[in-house]
């Protein structure tokens, strides 16, 4: 699939989603629809629970999934007079809500597993490896077609890490399952049940973190705003600046305010759209706007909690 790096970034600025997303999304919501239904089958004639989990834990992935799309395809939705954003932060809603869903689906998981150590019943372990090896073979699969849109963006690695644990719990499954051929152990069906969801929480734990932040208007992670801070400071005519704002507009796209006290007035749009173009390509912020003061009047800033934070706020050149 030749996929075309020369992003034309001249025609405003948007962020163009790369033209297949919605697509993978698509097959992978398909294939993972079948598989659930199989292993759900399988599990209750098999006995299993931890098939019956993974299965669950599938189904969890594919809101999940649909979620991560529904955002993709909102987030390409156009600017209205109401939602002058667009619906880009959908993408951050998407996120949080996977996150949450599959913190639900791992207490249910842990809860079965944990009646089922008392008396675990007899375990048909050739028919669970084989199910669960289909699993590997789909999650697989939809994690390789994820994989590579899923650095940049939070929502889409979401749906990625999600993959990449069904693969792994697959497997684990698997294993379970030939192990209890040989041994007769049946408590090694509830105990990967528990295991599976120890590694699935502690993967979601920084997605529902992130996302959260992200939800609360913080500073986006990969985001340097000491260096933005230094770099608005320096700039030729800049004596102080002040209200410097980052936040994240959707999972991708983020956003600036900030206030520039420029004695010698005004420096020229040329200036300007200098400084928005380097804010863009060097420090990752693709919507800034700026406000340009004499310093003639004493402006207080709105919100002088923010000050310790960065502690180099107000160098007087």
């Amino acid at each position: 699939m030749a996929h075309n790096h020369n992003h034309d970034h001249s025609k405003g600025h948007h962020h163009p989603a790369p033209k297949n997303q919605g697509r993978i999304f698509g097959i992978t919501i398909f294939l993972n629809l079948i598989y659930v239904g199989i292993e759900f089958g399988y599990g209750f004639i098999t006995n299993s629970t931890a098939l019956i989990a993974d299965a669950g834990h599938n189904i969890s992935d594919v809101l999940g999934l649909l979620l991560s799309w529904g955002a993709v395809v909102l987030a390409k939705r156009q600017p209205s007079k109401r939602f002058t954003y667009g619906l880009r932060s959908t993408s951050i809603l998407a996120a949080l809500a996977n996150a949450m869903l599959l913190l639900v689906a791992c207490g249910a998981i842990a809860w079965e597993a944990i009646h089922r150590f008392s008396e675990p019943p007899v375990i048909a372990g050739l028919t669970v490896s084989i199910v669960a090896g289909v699993g590997i073979f789909i999650n697989g699969l939809s994690a390789l077609l994820l994989m590579k849109d899923s650095k940049g963006d939070l929502n889409i690695r979401s749906a990625y890490l999600h993959m990449v644990a069904d693969t792994a719990v697959s497997l684990a499954v698997v294993i379970a399952g030939i192990a209890m051929i040989y041994t007769g152990w049946y408590w090694l069906d509830p105990a990967m049940s528990l295991v599976i969801v120890i590694v699935i929480v502690i993967g979601t734990w920084s997605l529902l973190r992130e996302s959260l932040q992200l939800a609360l208007s913080a500073v986006p992670a990969h985001i340097d705003a000491p260096a933005i801070d230094d770099y608005l400071c320096q700039l030729e005519g800049v004596t102080d600046i002040h209200d410097l704002h980052i936040w994240g507009l959707s999972t991708t796209e983020n956003a600036l305010t900030v206030h520039l006290v420029m004695p010698n007035g005004h420096p020229g749009d040329a200036f300007m759209d200098d400084i928005v173009l380097t804010l863009k390509e060097h420090y990752s912020v693709h919507h800034s706007t700026l406000q340009i003061e004499l310093g003639t009047t004493n402006h207080e800033c709105a919100l002088t909690l923010t000050k310790p934070i960065f502690d180099h706020h107000h160098h007087h050149h």
